[in-house]
């Protein structure tokens, strides 16, 4: 299967579409490179990210309890980790524990609207 593997990207499923287009592109300082009625696909530093709107018939495993439920965490490395906290901050989304200081740098996590957890890493 590996040889067959085109392109790894990260998908996350939100009932609050525009919400989270609106939270990446703020996050992300971008604007989508497809945006449609139920999708939106951001492509920065060789990266792709996915927003997608699950629709309950054929995506029952997201709505185990009415919402949307994730373990995923989206890591984002970072020049400066106060500035990018102070701008989640201006978003309506502050990191809601302390800096952590790791062997590899310093992080915090955050959450955008869904509650999916990013990381953002300072080396």
């Amino acid at each position: 299967m590996a040889n067959s593997v085109a392109e790894i990207y990260i998908a996350l499923a939100s009932v609050n579409l525009l919400a989270q287009v609106e939270f990446y592109s703020s996050v992300l300082s971008i604007s989508p490179h497809v945006q449609t009625s139920g999708y939106a696909e951001f492509r920065s530093l060789g990266l792709k990210l996915a927003i997608f709107m699950p629709n309950e018939s054929y995506h029952s495993e997201f709505f185990p309890e009415g919402k949307v439920q994730s373990p995923m965490s989206f890591c984002l490395e970072v020049e400066a980790l106060t500035a990018a906290i102070a701008h989640l901050t201006t978003l309506g989304n502050p990191p809601p524990g302390d800096i952590i200081h790791a062997s590899h740098g310093k992080e915090i996590y955050a959450y955008d609207p869904d509650g999916n957890r990013l990381i953002l890493h300072q080396s």
